[in-house]
């Protein structure tokens, strides 16, 4: 996205189109679980995911040498299918964790924290290679550069772990049906709602940290260091993990990790010192990494083999979806006040840990009171029998 906006910037394109053509890289994400099935259908989803790398590098690349020469519409259309194959790149090798880390839960667990800093230095030295190469060519060439690197994933992917169990065209959900039984399955639905009202919480700290740097008394470009300290607090947690994985039930962490995310955002809403404000933000980027590494946890444990690519892809793409929304959100309300986005960020995440954690104590009762009256129908049952 920061290599589209500055090829339209540096060539003289305004600056909504530049802000357009990287929603286009987004946006499609919503769609990306209409063709995530063949994940959970293909004999080697390896190659699936291979095919995803070499069409989105391609279309990316296309779509940046024609640029200069083409309409703007036709560039869009490029970056939309290159935006629809990335929930492939990223749910897709997601999900490969269990054949990547084998059955043991623990070991399992230490792979997510692997795959949560792979994310997390995706999102650093992503833009840091994009700003560099800018500098030192053009943004063409950083566009171009993260294309051919998408390419060479395309070789990688072949390395990962074969799939454990060949799953059947004929045992494998259509996507609205995968939704559905998401809705349906307890733990998946939690997972789902946490993971969509996080995201959606958590992304409004880029904006916050541009609008708050006033009244910390810094400068615009200080922003940079409170989003930096987030990212390496996100690294940090992700690197504690791999040495002690999350331990204990998933559906509980997530809700447990949602109420702690809630409480990182407090600490931002209330730190009026910069020094105290990039901790508060290196804090928040820490527990979203376990947040994250949680419900990795929950989509890997909970989800069904027959369509575990088609939940991890729909629980992201609704991810991203809702992380725009609130950058969205966030952007048109911090000119009313810089502490109104993070409030309803605070909101949103106790809501939704508040309501896993009553419907999970709801559950539990039920599954008590079945048990109970199993038992004292029991007897009688034995009565009659003699």
């Amino acid at each position: 996205m920061v290599a589209i906006v500055l090829l339209v910037t540096t060539t003289g394109g305004p600056g909504w189109l530049g802000g357009l053509l990287a929603a286009c890289l987004t946006a499609p994400h919503l769609a990306g679980p209409f063709i995530a099935r063949p994940l959970d259908t293909a004999r080697d989803g390896r190659k699936v995911i291979s095919a995803a790398c070499l069409g989105h590098g391609a279309t990316l690349a296309a779509a940046v040498l024609l640029y200069p020469m083409v309409h703007p519409a036709v560039c869009a259309l490029l970056l939309a299918a290159s935006g629809l194959l990335g929930p492939l790149l990223t749910g897709g090798i997601s999900s490969r964790l269990p054949a990547i880390a084998g059955p043991g839960q623990r070991d399992q667990r230490r792979a997510q924290g692997w795959d949560v800093a792979t994310y997390g230095i995706g999102g650093t030295i992503g833009p840091s290679v994009v700003a560099a190469v800018t500098a030192w060519s053009s943004a063409t060439t950083a566009a171009l550069v993260l294309a051919a690197a998408t390419v060479v994933a395309a070789a990688l992917v072949m390395l990962l772990p074969a799939d454990r169990v060949k799953p059947t065209s004929a045992a494998t959900p259509q996507p609205a049906a995968t939704l559905g039984l998401m809705l349906r399955h307890g733990p998946l639905r939690r997972t789902l709602y946490l993971t969509m009202a996080v995201s959606a919480s958590v992304s409004v700290l880029p904006v916050t940290a541009v609008a708050s740097t006033g009244a910390l008394g810094v400068g615009h470009a200080a922003a940079g260091v409170l989003t930096s300290a987030y990212g390496i607090g996100g690294l940090a947690a992700s690197g504690v993990l791999m040495v002690r994985p999350l331990a204990g039930d998933a559906d509980r962490s997530t809700t447990v990790l949602a109420v702690a995310v809630a409480g990182g955002l407090v600490a931002v809403l209330v730190s009026g010192v910069f020094g105290v404000a990039v901790a508060t933000y290196a804090l928040a980027g820490a527990l979203n990494s376990l947040f994250f590494a949680a419900t990795l946890a929950a989509r890997s444990e909970y989800a069904p083999v027959q369509a575990r690519g088609q939940v991890f892809v729909w629980i992201g793409a609704l991810k991203i979806t809702a992380g725009s929304a609130g950058t969205a959100t966030a952007g048109a309300l911090v000119a009313a006040s810089v502490a109104l986005p993070l409030l309803i960020g605070v909101g949103l995440s106790s809501v939704a840990a508040l309501a896993s954690a009553l419907e999970r104590h709801g559950m539990h009762r039920r599954r008590s009171g079945t048990a109970a009256a199993r038992a004292t129908s029991a007897p009688a049952r034995v009565q009659r029998r003699e």
